[in-house]
């Protein structure tokens, strides 16, 4: 009986504080882009849906998109938002992202390919929680600067 006790203690202490991790990270959940509201360029990559969930004391993001071409594209990221690099999956164009948390409704991030920044903005994700904003410039692989806003609605 106690250690029966002792492991739904355990469990609800880690579902307790993963919620409340989530409940204090606005930033958590998944995110759908509202096109109507972003400016892009026309064959610009798109995020259309990413989503950030808890992963013990990291956030792990999914991001599915259309590359300029629209193709499918998929990566992964999964790491703190303290500014350090931490290593992308299934993105060619990028290596690692960082991503440093401003206070609970804001942050930057940096993308790299090779060690080289190519692309850097902010996000933002609005009072109420049910907006997210993602203002971002670089260079793409051609060279060529770019730049873009995504507004992305709380699903």
């Amino acid at each position: 009986m106690k250690v029966r006790t002792a492991v739904l203690t355990s469990v609800a202490l880690f579902v307790g504080v993963t919620m409340g991790f989530a409940a204090e990270n606005p930033t958590l959940g998944t995110w759908k882009l509202n096109e109507a509201k972003s400016k892009l360029g026309a064959g610009v990559p798109k995020n259309l849906t990413v989503v950030y969930e808890a992963d013990g004391d990291n956030v792990k993001g999914t991001i599915e998109g259309v590359d300029g071409m629209g193709k499918p594209t998929h990566n992964e990221w999964t790491g703190k938002f303290d500014g350090k690099d931490y290593p992308v999956t299934g993105d060619p164009t990028s290596d690692t992202r960082a991503i440093k948390q401003i206070d609970a409704h804001n942050y930057e991030l940096t993308v790299k390919k090779g060690g080289k920044v190519t692309m850097s903005g902010k996000a933002t994700i609005s009072a109420d929680g049910k907006t997210r904003t993602v203002k971002v410039s670089g260079t793409n692989a051609a060279g060529k600067k770019v730049e873009g806003t995504s507004v992305y609605d709380k699903q």
